[in-house]
């Protein structure tokens, strides 16, 4: 033969199962470089184009400067991504009906050739598959309200209970049931940790009147935590809740008024299922007169930052290590 193979900087690298990662993510984790991984149901569901593209190039070019490589977790036409070129990333903003991805669906989206956003835990299995070991995104899911009697409940929290990926966000998302979601995620062994906080975040709004097991109040300190927990092999992941600069956010009393309302505007057009999240978004966006949406992008970008600091940390930390 007289040329050489294709080095790494010429192509992707596709594992196996099915992840094709895109050069620049598959670089810095044979280089042992920070990376986090970033969801991608806010670019096909959380929010409305162009505003939805704007804020994935944002939050990468915030990873960045937070001296972290993003990687965009999506799939495209059957291909799970991590790590998304411009090329990508616009198309997935425009994608027509994209699927909304959770653990369940992730297997039939492949086989079938679909295209669609990872939610908490899609995004978690890939990056966990990836060897990603933090993630930041917007808000988790959680238990609905009266998920007492319909065991609505997002499998996102299962997922932190079984997947050993740090997730960062602002809470789970105020639409939900915030107590039963903590009472689920204590149940099942989840370290739920405030960021310079005692109060769960709820959200677009920094404090929560539900107080928070555990606190953390520097990125090394998160780090210490997911390495001691490791060393004692208790598998899962750590939930992180990072409150919403206090200049974006919506008081708690005025966003649980707007919620009230656009639940009980669900109820009377009978939204189900996985309808139920992209509706309430959709009508709080009108119903704040876009303050929801403003304040979505601030948190998103907060929590992307925490998360660059932490997964430098972390890499730090194993650095150091003997």
């Amino acid at each position: 033969m007289n040329g050489s193979s294709p080095s790494l900087a010429d192509q992707p690298t596709t594992l196996s199962p099915p992840i094709t990662l895109s050069r620049d993510v598959a670089e810095a984790l044979q280089s042992h470089r920070p990376v986090v991984a970033l969801e991608s149901t806010i670019i096909t569901h959380g929010m409305p184009f162009p505003q939805n593209l704007e804020m994935a190039r944002q939050v990468e070019a915030d990873c960045r400067a937070g001296n972290a490589e993003p990687a965009t977790i999506a799939l495209l036409d059957g291909e799970i991504l991590v790590g998304m070129s411009a090329e990508q990333l616009e198309r997935l903003a425009n994608a027509p009906a994209p699927m909304k991805l959770s653990r369940a669906d992730l297997g039939f989206a492949l086989a079938m050739g679909r295209s669609g956003g990872t939610t908490v835990s899609a995004t978690m299995i890939c990056a966990a598959l990836a060897g990603i070991e933090v993630f930041a995104t917007g808000g988790i899911g959680g238990v609905h309200r009266d998920g007492q009697d319909s065991l609505d409940i997002s499998a996102d929290l299962d997922e932190l209970a079984r997947t050993a990926v740090t997730v960062v966000c602002a809470g789970a998302k105020a639409i939900l049931d915030l107590p039963r979601t903590l009472e689920y995620l204590e149940t099942r062994g989840v370290p739920v940790l405030g960021y310079q906080t005692d109060h769960l975040p709820a959200f677009w709004s920094r404090e929560s009147p539900w107080r928070l097991p555990m606190r953390a109040d520097t990125p090394a300190q998160i780090a210490a935590v997911m390495l001691a927990r490791q060393r004692l092999g208790l598998g899962g992941g750590v939930l992180v809740t990072n409150p919403i600069p206090a200049d974006d956010e919506i008081p708690y009393e005025t966003m649980a008024i707007l919620v009230e309302e656009a639940l009980q505007d669900a109820k009377r057009q009978r939204v189900e299922g996985k309808a139920v999240t992209p509706f309430l978004l959709s009508r709080l966006l009108t119903l704040s007169e876009g303050q929801s949406l403003t304040a979505n992008i601030a948190l998103v970008r907060n929590n992307v930052r925490l998360g660059a600091a932490i997964a430098c940390a972390l890499a730090e930390k194993k650095g150091s290590t003997p």
